[in-house]
């Protein structure tokens, strides 16, 4: 009778066939021997020269283009105003009129001296004349002729005194009252009906200002303008001859209308070391107002055959001088020691340091150093459809890291049998 096989124990089944799962399904990653790293991946920007507009943001403070402050010219009580505050007037509009009451008085008074200077040069005029036709008959002396053209002259002198004092009267009655003497915006009034107001009095009455166009002071270093002009020297830049300006608000919008540079005070604060620049803008919405807080961005030339490098892309080494990282042909990290002309949005305007088609790196950095190889990719413009699934939560994974490390586990995961123990479990199993 043949001998039958020898069963094997129940009881060592199932730990061989666990060992058996974990070599099969062992990565095979993990089997090989490791070899040398691969380049590390990295995002580049493809670099081109390019003209750039250099500009400077400078602080300032609207000012109104005309200003006028009402004051009155003559003494006495406010009977009236004639506006309504904060409208618009025009030259020669009533704004205020004072009791006129003695200068009407004083109008008629010299009336009367006039008519009294008159009649005295007419009957001084008629004594001339007798007196001349005296000393023709050799009747009169010479010196009674004399003194008869003398107070005839002196009675003719004194009508234009007269009529001198007259006019100054009418004009105090004029000035009763109280016009604007500008086109432009008026304030708050200063006084009311009832005051008590002097002539050339310190506190004016309301002030007119000119609010279309404004004004715009801006200061600048004097090192800024040392600066830019020695870039000028070196350089064959041209300074623009129609400096146009724009304008940023206070809630960091841009102003509608740009405006011009109109004037450059040549003289140093020698206090805070500033040149004060004074700009022109139309106003016609009445959106600046004096004393409004602005900064201005001033285009002074345009920069030839220079770099928008991204700012993520540039770095300081040890002495603080701007450093940036390049994949070179053979995609190998070279650095590059940058002459930055100033900043644009996201981007610094690079003139030294960078050629035509560089590829920057900005992505990447922290793993890299000079002379690694690297596999550079170009960095593609976010679009709003790329954005779209991150945004809703969708299941596209956000990086392409993730989605590497999401593929082999999916992998796994179908090819393990349906019934294989979860690695939480393994060690119990094999000790029941």
């Amino acid at each position: 009778m043949p001998a039958l096989p020898r069963r094997i124990p129940s009881c060592l089944i199932l730990p061989l066939a666990i060992g058996l799962f974990h070599t099969a399904a062992m990565p095979a990653a993990a089997q090989q021997p490791q070899g040398e790293m691969p380049p590390t991946p990295v995002t580049v920007v493809t670099l081109h020269a390019q003209d750039v507009p250099l500009t400077t943001t400078l602080p300032g403070r609207v000012a109104a283009s005309a200003e006028a402050e009402v004051r009155p010219q003559v003494n006495g009580i406010v009977t009236e105003r004639l506006f309504k505050e904060g409208r618009h007037v025009n030259l020669g509009d009533p704004l205020f009129r004072i009791d006129r009451t003695t200068y009407d008085a004083a109008v008629a008074q010299a009336e009367a001296a006039v008519a009294q200077a008159r009649a005295q040069a007419d009957n001084a005029r008629r004594e001339a004349e007798r007196a001349g036709a005296l000393r023709d008959r050799r009747v009169a002396s010479e010196s009674t002729t004399d003194s008869a053209i003398a107070a005839r002259d002196a009675a003719e002198a004194a009508v234009k005194v007269a009529e001198a004092q007259l006019l100054t009267a009418q004009i105090e009655v004029e000035r009763t009252t109280i016009r604007a003497e500008l086109d432009g915006e008026i304030g708050l009034a200063q006084t009311s009906q009832g005051a008590l107001v002097t002539a050339s009095q310190a506190n004016p009455l309301a002030v007119i200002r000119t609010l279309d166009p404004v004004y715009v002071d801006v200061t600048q270093s004097a090192a800024q303008v040392i600066r830019f002009r020695r870039q000028m020297a070196e350089t064959d830049w041209q300074i623009r001859g129609d400096q146009k300006v724009t304008l940023r608000l206070a809630d960091g919008t841009d102003f509608d209308h740009e405006g011009t540079l109109t004037a450059a005070e040549p003289y140093v604060n020698e206090t805070t070391g500033v040149v004060t620049l004074r700009l022109s803008f139309a106003n016609p919405d009445r959106v600046l107002l004096p004393g409004m807080y602005v900064q201005a961005v001033v285009q002074q030339t345009i920069a030839h055959d220079v770099f928008l490098a991204p700012q993520e892309g540039v770095s300081r080494d040890r002495r603080g001088q701007p450093i940036a990282l390049v994949a070179n042909a053979e995609n190998i990290v070279e650095q590059r020691q940058l002459t930055i002309l100033q900043d644009m949005g996201n981007s610094w305007v690079v003139s030294q340091g960078l050629k035509d088609g560089d590829r920057l790196i900005v992505e990447g950095l922290q793993k890299i150093a000079p002379g690694a190889p690297v596999a550079p990719q170009e960095r593609q413009p976010a679009t709003p459809e790329a954005a779209a699934p991150a945004a809703e939560g969708t299941d596209a994974p956000a990086t392409p890291g993730d989605a590497e490390a999401k593929a082999p586990a999916d992998a796994a995961a179908t090819d393990a049998p349906a019934d294989a123990p979860a690695e939480g479990q393994d060690g119990e199993t094999a000790a029941n």
